[in-house]
């Protein structure tokens, strides 16, 4: 398992001190204040100030002092280590589950999840195999998962088969 996650991207420069704007791949962006330090480029910063302002998360890294430091890094993709991140029992990150081998209820392998659709309700699975399946994210449908082994058991049922393929 990678070491360092993506969490958001920089998508532009908020004022004139070096903040910055992040929009963060997360359930929420508070998640991200949680932080001490983040990655960028595989460089550590350690953060200096982090709030929300609606769907973005203002971010002050340290060494990061003008609009002018902070435009270097814009769309530059902002990392953690998965060390510090705490997450609820049964929740997972994205990373971890793109590319799992998905299982239905007979134990039929049908294919790969490839893509995860964060949604207004709950995310939608991206399975790609012989055929394509959106399945809901959610416990009526997807049974196990098991990033260690590699497999996430749901069950399928009419109208999750995508005419995609």
């Amino acid at each position: 398992m990678k070491e360092l996650l993506p969490a958001g991207q920089i998508v532009n420069t908020h004022g004139i001190r070096g903040e910055m704007r992040v929009l963060p791949w997360a359930d929420g962006p508070e998640f991200l204040l949680d932080f001490k330090k983040v990655y960028v480029d595989g460089k550590e910063y350690k953060v200096e100030s982090a709030r929300v302002q609606k769907t973005c998360v203002l971010l002050k890294l340290a060494g990061v002092n003008s609009i002018e430091d902070a435009t270097l890094l814009r769309e530059k993709t902002v990392e953690i280590a998965r060390k510090d991140a705490k997450l609820e029992k049964g929740t997972f990150f994205v990373a971890d589950l793109v590319g799992l081998s998905v299982v239905d209820q007979n134990g039929n392998t049908i294919g790969k999840l490839t893509e995860v659709l964060s949604m207004p309700k709950n995310d939608v699975y991206i399975v790609n195999g012989e055929k394509e399946y959106l399945i809901p994210a959610v416990k009526e449908y997807v049974k196990d998962i098991r990033p260690k082994d590699g497999v996430m058991e749901v069950v399928l049922i009419e109208g999750m088969e995508s005419d995609a393929n």
